[in-house]
């Protein structure tokens, strides 16, 4: 829970899934409702009987199907009414990266540090959990140092736009009971902390010295 504002934002950034975000989902009314869909089918893979992670998939691919559209203005090198749709392989690796990339940064900044076979076991385990929900075996990193150079390459290309500065409004702000905002509020460095600087720079977020003190 901790690191889902994050793993949005990075999502977020990509243009083409902030649109399908903003189109096609709830985030706006019920963000953490969104987050516990993700959660929930994230365990069931993993810790599930191999039917259920594969009933699983086969919901979560068949909503993927239905969510297409296109860009409604221009953003960085996306050009207004550039095409995206959910079911595209390279948008399904950039959300499962964001997944993969939050995991291992949650835990080494809040359970401890991991050794680098534990990072890569960790990393070809997710590949699974991509697989399961539909991501190509093709478009896949085949080791975690290549997932890292895809990472650093795909953050370098992306733009934050209107859409993603509406998911950044709502991850900040979320629509919670006033007794539930004092401890949102506190969430908000760690969401901000430990966002890539590049995409922390993008959406025009400051993280000063108290923020990090804190």
């Amino acid at each position: 829970m901790l690191g889902g504002g994050r793993a949005l934002l990075m999502q977020a950034a990509h243009p083409l899934v902030a649109a399908g975000i903003v189109g096609h989902s709830d985030y706006g009314a019920d963000p953490w409702k969104r987050l516990g869909r993700t959660l929930l089918a994230l365990y069931t893979v993993v810790f599930g009987t191999r039917e259920e992670a594969d009933r699983t998939g086969a919901i979560v691919q068949a909503v993927h199907r239905s969510v297409r559209g296109r860009l409604r203005e221009p953003v960085g090198p996306f050009a207004a009414g550039t095409p995206y749709a959910a079911a595209d392989p390279e948008l399904m690796l950039w959300v499962h990266a964001t997944l993969v990339d939050t995991g291992l940064v949650m835990h080494e900044a809040f359970v401890g540090p991991l050794s680098e076979a534990d990072r890569e076991g960790f990393y070809q385990d997710m590949k699974t959990v991509a697989l399961v929900f539909g991501v190509p075996a093709h478009v896949l990193p085949a080791r975690l140092a290549d997932f890292e150079e895809y990472l650093r390459t795909t953050i370098a290309s992306l733009a934050v736009g209107a859409d993603a500065l509406a998911v950044l409004g709502v991850v900040l702000h979320p629509p919670v009971p006033l007794a539930l905002r004092p401890g949102f509020r506190a969430l908000r460095p760690v969401t901000v902390g430990l966002l890539p600087a590049e995409l922390r720079e993008a959406y025009g977020l400051r993280f000063e010295r108290a923020q990090r003190l804190a």
